[in-house]
């Protein structure tokens, strides 16, 4: 079976709070039977509940605004044009004002989601 082809355009899919902030569900849950290789997420950041993902890689691919990701307790910063790539295991979290391109691999998905004990991560005024 070949795998089906997606378009989807920003303000015609799912937007919904996250751990991260505000996110639109580009790629995700609802097309696990047309088998994409990955899910795609467009998260404005807005306060980042340090997490980590036992199967999951993450890139992040900031698309507007700068900020810092935190991974495994050292903080990074990111602007417009970053890319992170998240392997299974880290711990991660994001602050800052920043529209993000989250890209989980193979997906981004509730069950995979292993939060710390941590405080949320308070976006800067």
């Amino acid at each position: 079976m070949n795998p089906l082809t997606l378009i989807r355009h920003e303000g015609h899919t799912p937007r919904e709070r996250s751990t991260c902030g505000w996110r639109d569900r580009l790629i995700s849950h609802e097309d696990a039977d047309q088998g994409p290789a990955a899910w795609a997420h467009a998260v404005d950041i807005d306060g980042a509940r340090l997490h980590y993902h036992k199967r999951s890689t993450e890139l992040y691919y900031v698309l507007e605004g700068q900020g810092t990701v935190l991974l495994d307790g050292v903080e990074q910063a990111v602007q417009k044009g970053s890319l992170v790539h998240i392997p299974p295991g880290v711990v991660h979290g994001a602050q800052g004002r920043m529209r993000v391109l989250v890209v989980g691999i193979p997906d981004i998905a509730d069950d995979d989601f292993y939060p710390m004990d941590e405080p949320l991560i308070s976006q800067a005024a």
